[in-house]
């Protein structure tokens, strides 16, 4: 059946028409089985997104042929993601290596960075940032790439993760202006203080977990759950966040679905809910000046996730 593929186009074709078939899940950088079967079949011929149409008429040699043949089978019976397969990922216009020590990228805060943050950093300047649960520290080297006078720090718990973290570092070569630091969040940063914050923490519930496609069990679950609303580390950050923001600093959130959560538990602190291109995704940006003056009613909310 395959004997009749020769291009680059018929393999993408066929990729893509494979995954819709077996009703594969695109939630990991892409949203349909055409972009996931283009972002296969050129990395695994290590050709860039963004090459010319023209080559999509070039044949493909035997050995080509089997790997693509190949990686097409294992995203199909493993159910794992391309960038996962292929172990890389695109991200705020950059190329990180991806594997299964952190998760794969794919925040709307890409959106921000390649904006400047425009326009909720206007009048600030930004020497020191922070990612914050930064996994393959995506977020952060792209905010250091992005903003070549910022120095970025990147904070995780895991050390897998920040093994990652410090291969991108290296690979975007950063090494510099960018470090990674292991801290249970602000706990490793005592004495930092930072102009902007980022974070993309664990948000999802542990219902919507359980109801998760294949896909997601080969990220780290770490990476991922945070309680019955999913809002047990972003409550964390918030109620720890002042202490580390300058005067005028800047945190940026990212919940996703736990926005409603928070909103309802938290109606007096005005977040404000970033659009992006495709609409709002569950984004929060506040000052620290907001953050103090609800201080009280924010660490009530987050002792009470300790107990």
């Amino acid at each position: 059946m395959t004997d009749a593929l020769e291009s680059l186009l018929d393999f993408i074709r066929y990729g893509a028409s494979r995954f819709a078939g077996a009703q594969l899940s695109f939630g990991h950088s892409h949203d349909n089985a055409l972009d996931e079967a283009t972002h296969l079949v050129l990395a695994t011929l290590h050709l860039p997104p963004d090459l010319p149409p023209a080559y999509g008429q070039a044949r493909l040699t035997a050995a080509e042929r089997l790997r693509v043949l190949d990686r097409i089978e294992r995203r199909i019976t493993t159910r794992m993601p391309t960038a996962y397969l292929v172990g890389e990922a695109w991200f705020a216009g950059l190329k990180f290596k991806c594997d299964t020590r952190a998760l794969v990228p794919r925040s709307p805060i890409a959106e921000l960075i390649e904006n400047g943050f425009a326009p909720w950093l206007e009048g600030r300047q930004v020497r020191h940032a922070l990612d914050l649960c930064t996994g393959s520290g995506c977020i952060g080297i792209a905010m250091a790439v992005h903003n070549p006078d910022w120095q970025v720090d990147l904070a995780d718990l895991s050390e897998d993760a920040l093994a990652l973290a410090r291969e991108n570092i290296a690979f975007q070569h950063v090494d510099d202006r960018v470090r990674a630091v292991r801290s249970d969040l602000f706990a490793g940063l005592q004495g930092r203080r930072y102009e902007l914050i980022v974070a993309n923490p664990p948000y999802v519930t542990e219902d919507e977990y359980a109801a998760m496609p294949a896909e997601y069990t080969h990220e780290p679950r770490l990476g991922l759950t945070a309680g019955a609303d999913g809002l047990d580390i972003a409550l964390r950050i918030l109620h720890e966040a002042p202490a580390h923001l300058a005067g005028d600093g800047l945190l940026i959130v990212e919940v996703g679905e736990a926005e409603r959560a928070l909103t309802a538990l938290l109606p007096q602190v005005p977040f404000v809910w970033l659009e992006f291109k495709v609409g709002p995704m569950g984004v929060f940006a506040i000052e620290r000046a907001a953050l103090a003056g609800h201080a009280d009613a924010i660490a009530a909310a987050a002792r009470a996730r300790s107990r």
